[in-house]
C-alpha cells in the first residue's frame, strides 16, 4: 500500500447516527482525555455547550458547539468508521499539536481529516525516532496507553560502550527510578560494532523517557533510540522517516480487540471550528518563515530531509 493512501469508505458510505450522546463519551472519542478525567473537568465547570456551562451527564447532539480549554468544536456525526495510521517519526520533531517554541511537530506531515482529529498513542521525545501510532479513535488510544492494558513497546537502542551481563540482569529484574520501579520485560542483543552495540528492549509502560532512564540507572548512555513496535503494530521497513501509512479497518478492529474493546459503535465526534483551524494554520506558517531550514542525520546515519521538504503523497 502506498504511504498515505486511505483504505476507508467515502463519506457517503459511512452510516450516520443522530442519537445524542454524553459529553464525556464524545470528548473521549475525540482524544481530549479519558472519560473519568473528563467527568471531573465537566463537574468543575470547565466545559460549555452552546455557551452554557455543561453539567455532568448532559448529552449533546449533532450541531451543538462545545468549548473546552479555550478551544471550540462542533459536534457532528462520524458514523462507525475510525482511522489509524503508522507514522515514522523523525528525530527533531516533537509529539505535540502546538509547540510554544515553534518546532516541527509530528502532526505537520499527517493528512487532514474532516470531523475528527489525530491522537498520538503514546509520545516519543524529540531525540527519539520511529513508530508513532496515530488514530481518530480516542477510546482505543486511551486503552492502549493505560498501564492496565499491558501493551508492550519495543525499541531499538544503540548503546555507547559495553554492557555487562550483570547490568542486563539488573534491567530485567527491575530497578528503582525517581517515579517508581521499572524494568525491561525483554532485552535482546542485535549486533553492532565494539563500543556501539544495538539492543532491542521491550517495556510494558510508557513513562517519560523510561527507556533512556533505565539504561542510565546502570551508567549506560543511549546514543540512538528508535521505536519499532507498539503492541501488534510494527514499523514497516519500507516506510521512510516522515512518511505515514494507514491501517485497514480490519487492522483497527484487531487493535480494539487486543485491548478488550468491542466493535465500533455509531457515534458523534468533534470538528474544530473553521476559525480556530485557520488561526492555528496561520501561526504555523508565520513560525515556518522565521525558521531556517536545517539538515540533520537520521538514525541510520543517512542525510535526512530538510524541514521544509515535501510531505509524503497522500
Amino acid at each position: 500500500m502506498r504511504p498515505g493512501k486511505p483504505p476507508f469508505p467515502a463519506p457517503d458510505e459511512v452510516p450516520v447516527s443522530h442519537k445524542p450522546e454524553r459529553l464525556q463519551k464524545i470528548m473521549a472519542a475525540a482524544g481530549l482525555g479519558s472519560r473519568r478525567e473528563l467527568e471531573k473537568r465537566i463537574r468543575s465547570g470547565e466545559v460549555t455547550i452552546n455557551g452554557k456551562t455543561a453539567e455532568l451527564g448532559q448529552a449533546a447532539k449533532a450541531g451543538d458547539r462545545l468549548s473546552f480549554e479555550g478551544r471550540t468544536w462542533k459536534v457532528m456525526d462520524t458514523g462507525a468508521v475510525q482511522r489509524s495510521l503508522v507514522y515514522n517519526k523523525k528525530t527533531g520533531e516533537v509529539t505535540t499539536r502546538s509547540d510554544p517554541e515553534n518546532r516541527a511537530t509530528v502532526f505537520d506531515n499527517l493528512p487532514r481529516i474532516a470531523g475528527a482529529r489525530w491522537v498520538a498513542v503514546g509520545r516519543l521525545d524529540i531525540n527519539t525516532s520511529g513508530l508513532l501510532l496515530m488514530t481518530t479513535d480516542g477510546e482505543l488510544a486511551n486503552a492502549m496507553m493505560h498501564p492496565s492494558s499491558q501493551v508492550d513497546r519495543e525499541y531499538a537502542c544503540r548503546i555507547f560502550g559495553e554492557v555487562t551481563k550483570e547490568q542486563i540482569d539488573n534491567l530485567k529484574t527491575g530497578v528503582t527510578l525517581d517515579d517508581g520501579p521499572a524494568n525491561f520485560s525483554d532485552i535482546v542483543s542485535s549486533g553492532g560494532e565494539e563500543g556501539n552495540r544495538w539492543y532491542h528492549v521491550t517495556i510494558l509502560e510508557g513513562r517519560n523517557r523510561e527507556v533512556r532512564r533505565l539504561w542510565a540507572s546502570q551508567g549506560v548512555t543511549v546514543s540512538r533510540l528508535k521505536r519499532v513496535r507498539y503492541g501488534a503494530v510494527f514499523l514497516p521497513k519500507r516506510l521512510r522517516m516522515g512518511e505515514f501509512e494507514e491501517l485497514t479497518a480490519k487492522d483497527h478492529k484487531i487493535l480494539r480487540e487486543d485491548v478488550g474493546l468491542k466493535a465500533l459503535p455509531q457515534q458523534l465526534g468533534l470538528k474544530t471550528e473553521k476559525s480556530q483551524r485557520e488561526a492555528d494554520l496561520l501561526k504555523r506558517r508565520k513560525a515556518a518563515k522565521r525558521q531556517k531550514s536545517t539538515r540533520y542525520k537520521n538514525v541510520d546515519g543517512k542525510a535526512g530531509d530538510k524541514r521544509g521538504s515535501k510531505k509524503p503523497k497522500s
